[in-house]
């Protein structure tokens, strides 16, 4: 689409640079933003400019630039980027990955443009991004505008469907996800009403060293919803914990009562793969 309001455009090479004049926006992929009308936007500060690393493995766990693609993502965690490091052998969770980005309804060309911080930072419920970060405690690091930085968990950082706690000024530099919970055997299920559809729901489940178990549901809710455990839940209890979660939805592709209906189902499929692994 051609975005017939912008006036200017400038590429960001400092955190100087992004600080925004009235109007500006700052883009990255830019996906959404050129998917429709911008009428109130007048001029694109670029953040690809900045030169942030996609992927960085330590013994911490995995940093993700905020402008990493997000088939840049997936390639890393297939295996199939010869240039970065390799996945860590015991980094079972990696697998939500493939699985995260696929429930995102996009081309391969998308793929290749939109980026893991465009797809937290515009905070839909469906935000495939979200679903993997909230599944593994991922944290958002924030730079502040007086330049500095905060640390926001991602299933926090959603306030609503496509809003979200991002102060003005504030921009997501990077995702963190801690070595422990990429350790975890993990799953992650999803339903749309059409076969290829947005999701409707998606739902996450992981069991960590300790026997600790979390599931999340995101798409579904208009925030993600953590649930966690001591231990992995018996059914009934998992069963009453997704129904009871917050913030269900109704919109044109599914109700509330569907939403949450499915939730539930999608749980109880993962909490029984799960138990079965551990058998």
């Amino acid at each position: 689409m051609d975005i017939t309001s912008i006036e200017t455009y400038r590429v960001a090479r400092s955190r100087a640079d992004l600080a925004l004049a009235p109007g500006e926006v700052l883009i990255a992929g830019g996906t959404w933003l050129m998917s429709e009308p911008q009428p109130a936007t007048t001029g694109f500060v670029d953040l690809t400019g900045m030169g942030w690393s996609g992927i960085e493995v330590s013994e911490d766990g995995l940093r993700i630039g905020a402008t990493c693609t997000i088939a840049r993502l997936v390639a890393w965690a297939e295996g199939r980027a010869d240039d970065l490091p390799p996945v860590p052998a015991d980094w079972q969770a990696v697998s939500l990955v493939p699985d995260a980005a696929n429930a995102l309804l996009a081309s391969f060309k998308v793929w290749n443009t939109a980026t893991v911080g465009g797809n937290i930072c515009r905070s839909f419920a469906a935000g495939a991004m979200i679903s993997l970060a909230a599944a593994l405690d991922g944290v958002a690091v924030v730079w502040t505008p007086d330049g500095g930085e905060r640390r926001i968990p991602v299933a926090h950082l959603p306030t609503g469907n496509g809003t979200n706690a991002l102060a003005p000024g504030e921009v997501l530099r990077a995702v963190e996800l801690p070595a422990p919970a990429l350790r975890s055997p993990a799953l992650l299920r999803k339903i749309a009403l059409a076969e290829l559809g947005r999701s409707g729901a998606v739902v996450t489940g992981r069991v960590d060293d300790d026997g600790a178990a979390t599931f999340v549901v995101t798409a579904a809710t208009t925030r993600p919803a953590v649930l966690r455990f001591p231990e992995l839940p018996d059914a009934a209890t998992l069963a009453a914990s997704v129904s009871a979660a917050e913030d269900y939805y109704t919109d044109p592709l599914g109700s509330a009562d569907w939403r949450r209906g499915v939730s539930i189902e999608l749980a109880a499929r993962i909490r029984s793969e799960l138990a079965g692994a551990a058998a």
